[in-house]
């Protein structure tokens, strides 16, 4: 990934996919844009992260050559989205792939508890984020891209001359969207979480199809449970979640963030040129 831009959202804790991505990204060479807004994180049980210590772990994974910024918003606002890509190709010159990785933990629960604004929440944050996202990233690649496999695109899996460099050849973009495991069973508790991520597994093909006449492929990845550090606060410690969870694994280990990240990021690599529309777990056998 030498020679390209990624931006990718949810990245301000340690323990999170978002920076598990941004870190496997730097170390294949990438130049990135990690999004973040600590204040969701300080409202969970499990609390916030330092940002800059998430962004200065990413930094020491960049290779010669690349940058990272970072930018904080709200993605609740329909303005973020689009505010977000703009900031990326405004420093970087242009942005060549994307993940979706923001969601929101918190205000849901079975079907009889959650309220109109629980799903407004989740619609905003996990779907309407990632869509708008997508839309403000394709305005963005608009004629840049080519479709036919070799019109400007470098399937040898060499980069570019530099990050937004002028004269560099023109490389396919990718999009990774984050789904969650709600159509391999149940999870009643997680109502308005789940019709959201639902959401983004159901529009992956359409998206994709769409999105193929301009040169860029779109896929979800299911991570199932990954141990993002809500297992280590005290009513999950108490309860024994992190035992049980792991029990449910054949291997006997609860998934870590860099697990997903290999998938994700190897989505955005040349590798998976003829890869798209497609909604891909990645769990570890996980047993429901």
């Amino acid at each position: 990934m030498t020679g390209r831009t990624v931006v990718v959202t949810g990245v301000s804790r340690r323990a999170g996919i978002g920076h598990a991505v941004a870190c496997r990204a730097a170390d294949l060479g990438a130049s990135l844009l990690c999004h973040h807004f600590s204040p969701h994180d300080a409202e969970q049980p499990w609390g916030a992260d330092s940002v800059g210590a998430t962004l200065d772990s990413v930094r020491g994974h960049l290779v010669a050559g690349a940058r990272l910024i970072d930018i904080e918003a709200d993605v609740r606002d329909p303005e973020a989205p689009q505010a977000v890509i703009e900031y990326a190709v405004r420093s970087f010159g242009t942005v060549d792939a994307l993940v979706c990785n923001q969601a929101s933990s918190g205000r849901d629960g079975a079907l009889e508890r959650i309220t109109a604004a629980d799903l407004d929440h989740h619609w905003a944050v996990d779907a309407r984020a990632s869509l708008l996202l997508v839309q403000a990233y394709a305005e963005h690649a608009a004629g840049r891209y080519e479709a036919e496999p070799g019109g400007g695109s470098d399937e040898s899996g060499g980069g570019s001359e530099g990050a937004g460099s002028s004269g560099s050849a023109v490389l396919p973009g990718s999009v990774v969207l984050m789904t969650s495991g709600q159509g391999l069973g149940p999870m009643p508790e997680e109502i308005a979480y789940c019709t959201a991520k639902a959401a983004l597994a159901g529009i992956t093909p359409s998206l994709a199809a769409g999105l193929a006449e301009r040169g860029i492929r779109l896929n979800s990845v299911n991570p199932g449970p990954v141990d993002t550090g809500y297992m280590d606060y005290p009513g999950c410690e108490d309860d024994g979640l992190r035992d049980a969870v792991a029990g449910m694994f054949p291997r006997g280990r609860i998934a870590q963030p860099d697990d997903p990240a290999r998938l994700i990021c190897w989505l955005l690599t040349d590798d998976a040129s003829w890869v798209t529309g497609q909604v891909i777990s990645t769990e570890g056998g996980f047993r429901r």
